[in-house]
């Protein structure tokens, strides 16, 4: 009875860690970017350009992981069975 119910706790646990990596994956995404550009700008000599190109190349990234890891998450769910709404439909 226990361990049953550590495992379901356990399930959750899995899922509120990914959850909390999302926003981590967004900013690191963005950081890397953004030092990329900056480096290669003070190595190339061409200040704002490739500063900005790489900060929006890095934020878009950002955004595609963050919505990738979210299917993944719904679709996990959903072949769990355990999705908001479940049985309803």
């Amino acid at each position: 009875m226990f361990f049953s119910r550590q495992d379901k706790s356990s399930g959750h646990m899995g899922v509120l860690g990914t959850v909390g990596t999302i926003g981590m994956q967004l900013v690191a995404a963005t950081f890397v970017g953004l030092a990329m550009g900056y480096f290669l700008d003070k190595w190339l000599g061409t200040d704002p350009w490739l500063l900005i190109i790489f900060l929006l190349l890095g934020i878009v990234t950002g955004f595609r992981d963050v919505y990738r890891e979210a299917m993944r998450l719904q679709r996990r769910s959903e072949e769990e069975g355990s999705g908001p709404g479940a049985g309803t439909r």
